[in-house]
C-alpha cells in the first residue's frame, strides 16, 4: 500500500493513498490539537470544537445543511478528539472526493461558531460526559491516566469538566483555533479509489490559501514515580473495573514493538495469558485485556478488567502474578511469541481493509512521528522482534516502582488493594 507525500507552500502535509480496488474514498484532516494543549480555563474545548465544526459555516449555515449534503451522496462523516490530535473525516463514493475536501475545508476555515448553537451544544456535551461516567468500562482508562499524569493536561479528561463546558465562550473557541489550527499543524490524507494528481490539485485548491502561524506547544510529562500508586473512584456499580499497569516509553522509542508483543501475550486475545487465567480458569471477569499505549513523550502498558465486586482482590492478585511471571527468564516461549506476532499482524491487516482506517494510520504517523512506514514495513518491524527483546522489556518495565492501579466501583477496603501492590 504505497502513498505519495506533498507539503503545500503553507506547510500543510498531504498524503494520497491510492487503493485501486476501492470505489470509496476517505478524506481526513488531522490536527495537532488535543486536550493536552488545554488549560484549566478551557479544558474540554478541543472536543467541544469538534462538535461545533458541524454546526454550520458561512457557506452552509446550519448543521442540517452540512448533514444533508453528506446524506445526499450516501456518505458518512464524523470526528474524534484525543489528547494529542483532533480528526475530521468524510467517507463517500470516490466520485464525491471534491465535495468531501470542500466541506472539510469549509468547516475548518469558516465555521460560524454561532452562539445559539454553542449554547445548545453545551447540553449535548454534558450528556456525553454523563454517558461516559455511566460507562465505567470506558471510563477506567481515564481514571488510570489521571493516576499516571495527575493534575496536568495529559491527566485531564478529554471531554473536559461540566463547569468549563457551561462557561466557555465563542471567543475562547476563536482563540483556541488561533493557537493551533495552522496549516503546518495539519495533515490531510485522501485514501481509497482516487487519482493522485487530481487529489493533490483539489487539496491545493481548497486548503492552499490557509495562512500559517506559530502554534502552541504542550508541557512535557516528567515521570518521577518511585513507588506503587492507587486511585479508587467510588461508584455504585454491579461490576468493579480495574486497570493495572506500568510506565513505559514514548511513541518513537525502539522498545515500542517489543512492548506491543508483550501486551499481546499478556492480554491480546481469547488465548492470551490473562484471558485464560482471569476469565477461563477462575471466572473472575467478563472482559480482560492488555494494551501498550504511547504518547509523544511517555507511555504505559496496562491491563483492564471488569470483575466480580466480591473478588476484586483475587483478580488484582492474579493479574499481578501474571505480570510477575512473564518477566522471569525463560518464561516466554518461542511459540507464544510467534502466535503474538500473527495476532498483531492479522488484526492490523483486517483493520486496514477500510479506507478510513488507512487514512487514520497514515495521518497519525505524519503528524506524530518522524518517519512514515507502509503497513508492510510495520509488519516487518513486528517480525524483527526477538524473544530476547520481549524478555528484556518485560524485565525493564515491569517494576514495582512504576506500578499503578486504578479502580472504579463500590470499594470498602482500599487498603487491601494497596497491600497487594508488590512484585
Amino acid at each position: 500500500m504505497e502513498f505519495t507525500r506533498k507539503v503545500l507552500q503553507n506547510g500543510l502535509k498531504l498524503l494520497v493513498v491510492p487503493m485501486k480496488s476501492f470505489e470509496s474514498a476517505t478524506v481526513m484532516v488531522l490536527v495537532g490539537a488535543g486536550s493536552r494543549y488545554e488549560t484549566r480555563k478551557n479544558n474540554g474545548i478541543s472536543h467541544f470544537l469538534e462538535h461545533m465544526a458541524f454546526k454550520g459555516t458561512e457557506k452552509r449555515p446550519t448543521a442540517m445543511d452540512i448533514a444533508s449534503i453528506i446524506d445526499g451522496v450516501g456518505g458518512e462523516f464524523n470526528a474524534f478528539t484525543g489528547k494529542e490530535t483532533t480528526g475530521y473525516y468524510v467517507k463517500s463514493s470516490n466520485s464525491h472526493v471534491e465535495l468531501s475536501i470542500d466541506l472539510l475545508s469549509d468547516m475548518l476555515n469558516h465555521s460560524k461558531l454561532d452562539s445559539q448553537e454553542l449554547d445548545k451544544e453545551r447540553g449535548v456535551i454534558i450528556e456525553e460526559i454523563n454517558m461516559y461516567e455511566d460507562t465505567p468500562m470506558r471510563k477506567i482508562g481515564d481514571i488510570y491516566e489521571e493516576l499516571l499524569y495527575g493534575d496536568t493536561p495529559l491527566g485531564w479528561d478529554v471531554a473536559g469538566t461540566k463547569q468549563v463546558i457551561k462557561t466557555v465562550t465563542r471567543q475562547d473557541f476563536i482563540d483556541y483555533m488561533g493557537g493551533l489550527y495552522s496549516p503546518h499543524n495539519m495533515t490531510v490524507v485522501v485514501a481509497g479509489g482516487v487519482d493522485v494528481k487530481k487529489a493533490e490539485e483539489l487539496v491545493e485548491k481548497y486548503f492552499g490559501s490557509m495562512k500559517r502561524f506559530d502554534t502552541l506547544s504542550y508541557v512535557k510529562v516528567i515521570d518521577g514515580q518511585d513507588k506503587p500508586m492507587v486511585l479508587v473512584k467510588q461508584k455504585k456499580t454491579e461490576q468493579v473495573h480495574v486497570a493495572i499497569g506500568f510506565r513505559t516509553i514514548p511513541l518513537e522509542h525502539p522498545d515500542r514493538y517489543p512492548l506491543d508483543l508483550l501486551a499481546a501475550i499478556l492480554g491480546g486475545g481469547m488465548s492470551s495469558r490473562l484471558f485464560h487465567e482471569v476469565r477461563e480458569k477462575r471466572g473472575l471477569a467478563y472482559y480482560v485485556r492488555t494494551n501498550s499505549d504511547n504518547y509523544a513523550d511517555c507511555g504505559t502498558i496496562a491491563s483492564s478488567a471488569g470483575v466480580d465486586p466480591q473478588r476484586v482482590s483475587d483478580a488484582v492478585k492474579v493479574i499481578l502474578e501474571q505480570y510477575n511471571l512473564i518477566k522471569q527468564p525463560g518464561n516466554i516461549k518461542a511459540g507464544e511469541l510467534k502466535k503474538a506476532k500473527e495476532f498483531l499482524k492479522g488484526h492490523f491487516v483486517l483493520e486496514l481493509e477500510d479506507s478510513r482506517s488507512v487514512a487514520s494510520f497514515y495521518a497519525h504517523q505524519e503528524l506524530l512521528e518522524k518517519n512514515l512506514y507502509t503497513p508492510v514495513e510495520v509488519n516487518q518491524k513486528v517480525d524483527a522482534v526477538t524473544l530476547e527483546d520481549v524478555e528484556r522489556v518485560a524485565k525493564k518495565y515491569i517494576v514495582n516502582e512504576t506500578l499503578n492501579l486504578a479502580v472504579i466501583g463500590n470499594i470498602e477496603n482500599g487498603q487491601e488493594l494497596k497491600d497487594l501492590l508488590h512484585l
